[in-house]
């Protein structure tokens, strides 16, 4: 009886646990140095006493304001198994941060957001940042990658197209202080190849 216990949890692991390998295989970030435009960062993940920075980055980036507070970063982080939050870092200090949430049964791959400190913007940061999520979104074998912009933020959204990104909606009212409309954006990864 014993035996075939941990026979079927053995085969349990290996056969019907595969999305569980890939996360665990895929999602186990090495923090590590990138060199980005001919400069280099630290790139890891992001951990709990990150968030200060982070908002910090939210409130350079729009106005003053932090879109998600120390409690919603702090729940996103908890989440280890459906959410990855990534940041870079430049002589230690955090210059960019981006997360999202991970849909293993729509294999979606949602950002729910990135930015980039406005002192290192247009340095290819934010570019590099979504494409390793999209990396990252490959190696776990979804089939998209979604995304929401601020309608207004036009500079975001030829970045977006520039990756593959295509317009897939709008959500009226989408943000919370000043109910600008969000621009939904989809990346089919099966169609990029």
């Amino acid at each position: 009886m014993i035996m075939l216990k941990k026979f079927k949890d053995w085969f349990s692991k290996q056969f019907y646990n595969k999305e569980v390998q890939l996360r665990e295989r895929y999602l186990d970030i090495k923090n590590h140095d990138v060199e980005i435009n001919g400069t280099e960062y630290f790139l890891a993940k992001a951990m709990i006493p990150d968030i200060p920075e982070i908002l910090g980055i939210e409130r350079a980036v729009y106005g003053g304001q932090t879109p998600w507070d120390d409690r919603a970063f702090r729940t996103e982080l908890m989440r280890k198994t459906d959410r990855l939050y990534l940041v870079l870092r430049r002589n230690d200090w955090l210059v960019a941060f981006i997360g999202c949430s991970l849909n293993n049964h729509t294999k979606d791959c949602h950002i729910t957001n990135v930015a980039v400190a406005p002192n290192f913007q247009n340095h290819g940061l934010g570019y590099f940042l979504v494409t390793t999520i999209i990396k990252k979104a490959r190696q776990l074998q979804y089939s998209k990658v979604t995304l929401e912009v601020r309608v207004s933020n036009t500079r975001a959204q030829k970045l977006y197209r520039d990756i593959g990104f295509v317009d897939n909606g709008l959500k009226k009212d989408y943000y919370f202080n000043d109910r600008e409309d969000a621009l939904n954006m989809l990346l089919d990864i099966i169609k990029i190849g």
